[in-house]
């Protein structure tokens, strides 16, 4: 499973220990992806995989960001399946089998759906929003509810990740390569330790980078709209040298279609900014510290070196074997 971590330095331990308790049964690893931390996270993840062999960990060069941590995560998972949980227990560890139940029914991804969900008003009404908008105004194929907790196929995990995505997206991109997904209600509890690093500005974020990477409908009714504006502006002048609108109504009308304008014109200029995103430019994410065998072309400098009694064994991924 893969454990994304920035500054959980107090929710690790209690993480673990929850996991081991209701899933033990299983063949696990832990792979904990650290985001950049600055607290002692990473110092706890190294004490669990010195003591664990079950145990790995990606520690990365700075704070990369959500989509850059479970990509991470999912490229170096070694297990057929990968189950994506935070650190933060709100999703509880034992809800796992209710996703498990599901992929065995045959499908290839799991979303887990919040029954009674346990966060601040502004989430709950950003993430309604959010999905009201991709869904039914962007027309978008998006699982209804769907979070970060999943149960996936690891190899269509990887999948995802090396289209290398600027944005990944995970639940967005996965319905363009199956159908067999599917999701499921699961239980939700309140955050006990540390704090939450989703807010609106980060909600606001991540849906504009969805909007706008993943289709092009947004594009079309920016365009439509200056269409219209156009052929307002056109109209307006019409109407004024012909002496039908006075002259402060006309400056009253240009003002409105400016005002409508400059939206228009910021959405066209994301969109410029995500066609040239073809350029060259830095990975989605770079490591700095890792127990695993990691591409070097995602290394930013040398690791330092891992004791062996605490070193994962290296993942049989071909792409990692055609690099040594």
């Amino acid at each position: 499973m893969v454990i994304p971590c920035f500054n959980e330095a107090d929710n690790v331990d209690p993480c673990y220990r929850e996991i081991i308790a209701e899933l033990g049964e299983h063949d696990l690893e832990l792979l904990f992806v650290d985001d950049g931390s600055t607290d002692a996270t990473l110092e706890r993840v190294r004490a669990l995989a010195e003591a664990d062999p079950r145990v790995g960990y990606l520690s990365f060069t700075r704070n990369f960001g959500f989509e850059a941590a479970f990509s991470a995560g999912y490229r170096y998972a070694g297990k057929p399946w990968v189950l994506h949980i935070d650190a933060d227990q709100q999703f509880p560890a034992a809800e796992a089998r209710k996703l498990i139940s599901a992929a065995e029914a045959g499908n290839d991804a799991v979303f887990g759906i919040r029954t009674n969900r346990q966060d601040p008003l502004v989430r709950r009404w950003g993430t309604a929003l959010f999905h009201f908008l991709g869904r039914r105004v962007l027309r978008m194929e998006l699982p209804r509810g769907a979070t970060a907790f999943r149960l996936v196929r690891a190899d269509l995990a990887r999948t995802v990740v090396d289209l290398r995505l600027g944005t990944p997206h995970f639940f967005a991109t996965v319905p363009r390569l199956t159908d067999r997904y599917t999701v499921v209600q699961v239980e939700h509890r309140a955050r006990v330790r540390g704090v939450s690093k989703v807010n609106l500005g980060f909600l606001t974020g991540h849906a504009i980078e969805l909007f706008v990477g993943h289709t092009r409908r947004l594009l079309t009714i920016a365009a439509t709209a200056a269409v219209l504006g156009g052929i307002a502006a056109v109209a307006l002048t019409v109407a004024v040298l012909a002496g039908a609108v006075p002259g402060s109504g006309a400056l009253a009308g240009l003002t409105a279609l400016m005002a409508c304008a400059l939206p228009v014109l910021a959405l066209v200029v994301r969109y410029l900014g995500v066609i040239g995103a073809a350029q060259p430019r830095p990975r989605l994410y770079y490591v700095r510290e890792s127990s695993l065998a990691v591409d070097p072309a995602e290394l930013l400098c040398a690791p330092p070196a891992v004791p062996p009694s605490t070193r994962a064994q290296p993942r049989s991924d071909p792409a990692l074997e055609a690099t040594r």
